[in-house]
């Protein structure tokens, strides 16, 4: 038998639906999803067998114009993912076009002399002649490998995609085992869950200057799993927001958290939370090289 092993790279602009997307490939939840943009800070992978195929899917942060050290961090993260990558999928929203963003994306792969395959995302809400139209207009700034039409949420066109990616792969031994679904640790993905949490309770509250880290990953002879997590924010008065009025927000959130871990580990979960304030964290190299966002 005749393997194939590959890494298959996913950029676009932020709240393209790139984790949406990762998630629907992998059959499973690997990476956060949220509506709020710049959600995906570190280069997951998931990892997907097809027949002789495996292909080790990239989601990569949302490429934009950087601001400051972490948006750096991040957008240089996206382009190294698909520069190392065996094949690059520029994902975009079709209800935004061929906007000032995706075309920087675009003269970012003309400059890195990337072939990509483009696929046009949330095709379940514009009409199909508008779709053809769309596509001539990539095609035409960029010279694409294929084009394929797909709404990641609902899963339309995700297996063709899926099939198209599994053969192109060059031949070679698996890198991973063939029930492993991603290369990150339990505790990291425990973090993002908790992560997750977060923007979708305080979204506006706490723009970007919130981090999740797990310390503590304790196996009880039960089978059950302690978590202790860290919740570090940039002020006080962000800490204030966090822990919500006699506890009640980081109760709330806990709770949640917890539900989504017990749900993916299929275990009994006993997370804690805290939360410490630890200003600049986004401009500190050892938390950015922590996240994978430095060598």
């Amino acid at each position: 038998m005749t393997t194939r092993c590959g890494f298959c790279a996913i950029i676009g602009a932020p709240n393209a639906g790139k984790s949406t997307l990762v998630n629907a490939l992998a059959g499973a939840k690997i990476s956060i999803v949220s509506h709020k943009v710049q959600t995906t800070r570190s280069r997951l992978r998931a990892i997907v067998v097809m027949g002789e195929s495996q292909v080790i899917f990239v989601d990569t942060p949302g490429i934009f114009k950087p601001k400051r050290r972490l948006d750096e961090a991040m957008v240089e993260g996206a382009w190294a993912g698909a520069a190392e990558a065996d094949a690059v999928i520029l994902l975009c929203d079709v209800r935004r076009g061929l906007d000032d963003e995706v075309l920087l994306i675009i003269e970012g792969l003309k400059k890195n002399g990337i072939k990509a395959f483009l696929a046009l995302n949330k095709i379940d809400l514009v009409r199909p002649e508008a779709l053809l139209e769309l596509a001539a207009r990539f095609n035409e700034a960029l010279a694409f490998r294929e084009t394929f039409m797909i709404s990641a949420l609902t899963g339309s066109g995700v297996e063709k995609l899926r099939e198209r990616l599994a053969g192109l792969m060059p031949e070679g031994p698996w890198l991973y085992a063939e029930d492993q679904i991603a290369d990150v640790p339990l505790r990291f993905l425990a973090a993002e869950a908790t992560r997750e949490k977060l923007y979708e309770r305080l979204h506006e509250e706490l723009p970007y200057a919130s981090t999740v880290e797990t310390e503590k990953w304790e196996e009880r002879k039960d089978g059950s799993v302690r978590i202790d997590q860290v919740i570090y924010v940039e002020r006080e008065s962000q800490r204030k927001i966090v822990l919500g009025k006699g506890g009640q927000t980081i109760k709330a959130l806990g709770q949640a958290a917890r539900l989504e871990l017990e749900k993916a580990f299929e275990r009994r979960v006993h997370l804690f939370l805290f939360v410490k304030v630890r200003e600049s964290w986004a401009k500190d190299p050892e938390r950015l090289r922590a996240m994978g966002l430095l060598d």
